[in-house]
């Protein structure tokens, strides 16, 4: 196997389908199936089956995969190592975090690295979804939870409290809820993973049964648009909420927990010259920003 072959197999393998595939790998549908023709001719097995829901590994591909995927780490470690001893301040840099993170603090840091450093491009993937920095799927990710992968270099970024807020309009129109009535005749947002777990949902500890669920969202920055709206009350970290000029209901009460922000790359990228500038610039946006 090449290393070309086996990225079109390891896309097929992650995407399903020959048009995910293909998207990922940078190629058109047609290349994705003339390749993985060609690999399953030289290694003389068929890899994946067609079925109703995609590609699906076979035996032999399953035996396959594991192979692929140590010459996946053996080439990314490769490119990271090299780039991490690039001292240009030129290239791209592929950040990801969530649209919210991203209005407030990450474009607001990437116009002050373009600023000083114009040839210095950002890749920006806004997105719940967790993208890999093994596999160079990002470079600098700014995640809410600290990884546990000792090749990743951590650094948070951002402690909150998160309280419970409404628009002044609402709380003008509805008034406050009262405490220990689980905000009986008041419409609520929530984020949507708060809803899955085993555990009856809550706000800022408060039960939830005696409202009205208007929304449940996976997007921080919807939930504090449709709470600035006037359209129900919800949770929100306390510079977010003080940014959108919401107004703070049971200032004594807060969510167990608190907001973190992290920022994390690989260890091998964080002496790159572009890497570094823009880490730098993302610590120095967060640190005046909640000041």
């Amino acid at each position: 196997m090449n290393w070309d072959d086996t990225r079109i197999f390891l896309a097929l393998q992650r995407e399903r389908t020959l048009r995910r595939a293909a998207r990922v790998a940078g190629v058109d549908q047609a290349t994705v199936g003339r390749r993985l023709a060609a690999l399953e001719h030289a290694l003389g097995a068929t890899l994946f089956l067609r079925t109703s829901e995609g590609y699906v590994l076979t035996p032999a591909g399953e035996n396959a995969l594991r192979s692929a995927e140590q010459m996946e780490k053996s080439a990314n470690a490769l490119i990271r190592q090299a780039q991490g001893a690039d001292s240009r301040l030129a290239g791209e840099v592929k950040v990801t975090t969530t649209d919210s993170l991203a209005l407030q603090f990450v474009i607001p840091a990437m116009a002050r690295l373009h600023a000083a450093h114009p040839d210095v491009s950002v890749i920006l993937n806004t997105s719940t979804q967790m993208l890999n920095l093994a596999r160079r799927e990002a470079d600098i990710a700014i995640r809410n939870m600290k990884p546990e992968n000792p090749d990743l270099v951590a650094r948070r970024l951002a402690r909150w409290t998160v309280g419970l807020f409404a628009s002044p309009a609402y709380l003008a129109e509805r008034g406050e809820p009262t405490r220990n009535e689980a905000f009986g005749g008041h419409d609520l947002v929530m984020y949507q993973p708060y809803l899955t777990g085993s555990a009856a949902p809550t706000l800022v500890g408060e039960p939830i049964h005696g409202g009205r669920l208007v929304s449940a969202v996976n997007s921080s920055l919807m939930l504090r648009t449709m709470i600035k709206a006037g359209m129900a009350i919800g949770e929100v970290p306390l510079p977010l909420a003080e940014r959108d000029g919401l107004q703070r209901i049971w200032p004594e009460k807060a969510r167990a927990g608190h907001y973190e922000v992290w920022l994390v790359t690989h260890q091998d990228l964080r002496h790159t010259a572009r890497v570094r500038a823009m880490i730098d610039t993302l610590v120095d946006e967060f640190q005046e920003r909640q000041h």
